[in-house]
């Protein structure tokens, strides 16, 4: 007798195919907690703007980085934290883009070009 199959994706749908640009300021930003984050990257097909990569190695000395968001290209879709909750850590949290702004000190704008911020709390 064959087993039933199982859908691990069935909470949260399949990964894009499109890749998506931000086209205007997100009214969310994805911000994941490095110190929660495992480094699986199960959260990067879901993000249809490619905006999740590794924290360089350096920072931490560890074999597998926690992942980190490129604020300026964030859209805000809640893909990848729907991703991480039903998958894997539940790392990632969403953030009201004004509130993000006023406790990182960091501005988001439309220009996906912007250097990428390192992510600290603003004094």
């Amino acid at each position: 007798m064959a087993g039933k199959s199982y859908d691990h994706y069935g909470k949260v749908g399949k990964p894009s195919e499109k890749n998506f640009q931000k086209k205007k300021r997100p009214k969310l930003i994805a911000v994941i907690d490095e110190d929660n984050c495992t480094g699986c990257q199960v959260c990067v097909p879901f993000c249809p703007s490619e905006c999740i990569k590794p924290v360089p190695r350096e920072k931490y000395g560890l074999p597998i980085p926690p992942l980190q968001v490129n604020f300026h290209q964030c859209i805000g879709c809640q893909q990848c934290m729907k991703a991480c909750s039903n998958l894997t850590w539940d790392a990632i949290r969403m953030f009201d883009v004004e509130d993000f702004e006023a406790r990182f000190g960091i501005t988001i704008t439309n220009d996906t070009h912007a250097p990428e911020a390192a992510l600290e709390p603003a004094e």
